[in-house]
């Protein structure tokens, strides 16, 4: 069994909590303007991380976009593969029986052909309809740039 520690303070990054006075003595004449300056130095800090964490976001999106992508590009592949491969000897034995059974070889290996294309036409397609329903745009990312300058004059 693995054992899980618990969180220990000051490790969530969100969280703004007041810096404490080490020196003591030192900005208490300044009317607290020390703990504004490092509110203000805590403020632009939580402001480079939001943006850390949402080119993490928009890299992840993408991410998942291509892995779409990849098993379209995967399925045209196999396509071609059996269209090329295996299909073509098959297909002129095909070609060959109907030649024997309608007394026209030339006529049966060009409806054979014919045959060929409309079915390597479907897998085509297929390949392209899943192509054309990756998602590529980051729509999540978007919406929540979007809610950004809402969320910073507290509009929410």
């Amino acid at each position: 069994m693995i054992k899980h520690d618990p969180p220990t303070a000051g490790t969530e990054p969100h969280v703004i909590r007041p810096v404490k006075d080490t020196v003591g003595t030192q900005g208490a004449g300044a009317g607290g303007g020390d703990n504004v300056v490092d509110l203000l130095k805590q403020l632009a800090g939580q402001g480079s991380h939001l943006a850390e964490q949402q080119l993490a976001l928009i890299k992840a999106e993408i991410r998942e976009a291509t892995a779409d992508i990849k098993a379209a590009i995967g399925s045209m592949a196999g396509a071609a593969v059996v269209g090329l491969s295996g299909l073509g000897v098959t297909l002129m034995g095909i070609a060959y029986l109907l030649g024997d059974a309608i007394d026209n070889v030339p006529l049966a290996t060009l409806l054979v052909g014919l045959a060929t294309l409309a079915l390597a036409y479907l897998l085509y397609r297929a390949g392209a309809k899943k192509m054309s329903n990756a998602h590529l745009s980051p729509e999540r990312t978007q919406r929540t740039l979007q809610r950004t300058p809402d969320a910073v004059r507290g509009d929410l």
